[in-house]
């Protein structure tokens, strides 16, 4: 086949992991391209600003070489830029808005990737500071990172996880997440980016963020929703989908904790310096502080705040029975 040169570098594994998924043919790969390039006449309205081979490919990797599909989501791509001209501006890692937001671990990349090959992307939402990143630069930060990781073409296959902790998130931080903004972010991760994501993995999501999912649910695909889970505080679910060898502490995984400058250093190469204008308590101090405070309530003699006992009740019991229905994720996958 002439243009397997498409594929170079590719394990043979994951080769034929996408002609089994992705019904990637490399006798026809050009033809296909071929045939998604063609559409473009049909959208003088679209600036198509890159229409390479490996650019397309990607788009028919994304959507499983459904020309018509790959060609709707390549022009929603640069669409969504032609619309959100602002965001994309200057969109490279040393704009000081996405360098901020990559400095305070928006989003964090973990090194290895997961059983299946894809790569974990993790968010710890209550590291959120509102007076220092907007919810538009961190969501930069994400699309940037994406872009980057994407030029990989064993991720163009197998894809992407993201996991959200929610942890310490407060009702105050939450009600920035206006619907707007939120759908801003559908939009430019579910409508108009070429990665496939295999699940987004809430993890300690306080009801107010059960409240916020449920508004955006209607602006989401089946397919997407169906990998959406809501493990709450059973990590035991998490790890039937993603192995704890794959992952950090914070997630019961036998991974050390997250350094959140770790993908910051990876994208800004020398130009990352570890300003210390600000730093974070670390994730996992606040954690072991939380933690041992619950003990503490526990053991102690002093009567409980009804609400408290019953939170901490609800706790106990998920962690006995460990797949209790409400922490059950909510979504199987398909």
């Amino acid at each position: 086949a002439e243009m397997t040169h498409l594929q170079a570098g590719l394990s043979p594994e994951t080769i034929e992991k996408a002609r089994l998924e992705l019904n990637e043919n490399p006798d026809i790969l050009h033809q296909d391209i071929q045939q998604v390039r063609d559409m473009i006449i049909t959208r003088p309205d679209i600036g198509f600003l890159r229409t390479d081979d490996a650019f397309i490919l990607r788009f028919l990797r994304a959507r499983k070489f459904h020309q018509t599909e790959a060609f709707r989501l390549l022009a929603q791509y640069f669409q969504y830029r032609q619309l959100n001209l602002d965001m994309f501006k200057n969109f490279k890692a040393d704009d000081p808005g996405i360098k901020r937001a990559l400095t305070d671990g928006f989003p964090g990349v973990l090194e290895n990737r997961d059983h299946c090959g894809r790569k974990i992307l993790l968010l710890f939402a209550a590291n959120w500071d509102q007076s220092r990143n907007s919810f538009i630069d961190i969501l930069r930060a994400i699309l940037l990172s994406l872009e980057v990781l994407i030029e990989d073409q064993e991720l163009q296959i197998n894809g992407f996880i993201l996991i959200i902790d929610w942890s310490n998130f407060s009702f105050k931080q939450a009600s920035k997440l206006t619907p707007s903004i939120l759908k801003l972010a559908i939009e430019g991760l579910q409508d108009s980016f070429p990665a496939r994501f295999g699940g987004v993995h809430f993890v300690n999501q306080p009801w107010y963020i059960h409240a916020l999912y449920t508004l955006i649910k209607p602006f989401l695909k089946d397919k997407t929703r169906k990998r959406i889970f809501l493990h709450g505080n059973n990590l035991n679910s998490l790890h039937q989908l993603i192995h704890p060898e794959c992952l950090p502490s914070e997630f019961g995984g036998t991974l050390p904790p997250y350094d959140m400058g770790t993908w910051a250093r990876t994208l800004l190469g020398p130009d990352y310096s570890d300003d210390n204008e600000y730093t974070h308590t670390s994730y996992n101090t606040m954690h072991i502080k939380h933690a041992s405070s619950n003990l503490e309530r526990e053991t102690s003699p002093k009567p409980m705040k009804r609400s408290q006992s019953v939170v901490e009740a609800g706790t106990l019991k998920h962690e006995d029975q460990g797949e209790s229905e409400n922490t059950q994720p909510l979504l199987a996958l398909d």
